[in-house]
């Protein structure tokens, strides 16, 4: 399979789909479990990089607290020099504990895309759909 585009990728991923073949729901089978293959490809999650995780937390930081900062710069720039501290800190630290937990399936599988942009995938990262499904269910 010809590998997709970085914008389609990240898209894909953003949607939390597969970022190799675009498969809906491909690894998450709830908000925060997911199996170890795509549903669609076949593709291998971690794909034997050991640090995996933490290029998926970093992605979640950015997409999480990155907007949060840019309202926190823009209610700065509309409210000054009238600037209301105590209901700005409670909107913001809502969204900091909320947007993560909304962001949390989306932010792993734009990691994969970034992944799968630096590492492209091999063939022996595929299992077939049929030996992956049988492997999650045990």
């Amino acid at each position: 399979m010809k590998r997709p585009s970085l914008p389609r990728m990240l898209l894909r991923g953003l949607f939390r789909r597969c970022a190799w073949c675009g498969g809906r729901g491909a690894f998450f089978t709830g908000w925060t479990s997911k199996q170890s293959t795509c549903r669609t490809c076949g593709l291998n999650w971690r794909r034997g990089d050991v640090g995996y995780e933490l290029g998926a937390a970093a992605t979640a930081a950015i997409i999480s607290v990155g907007p949060l900062v840019l309202l926190l710069g823009a209610v700065l720039a509309v409210t000054w020099p009238d600037v209301h501290v105590v209901p700005m800190l409670i909107v913001l630290g809502v969204g900091a504990v909320v947007m993560p937990i909304l962001l949390y399936p989306s932010s792993y599988t734009t990691w994969q895309a970034v992944d799968i942009l630096l590492r492209p995938p091999e063939p022996d990262d595929f299992e077939s759909v049929g030996e992956a499904s049988a492997s999650n269910a045990s």
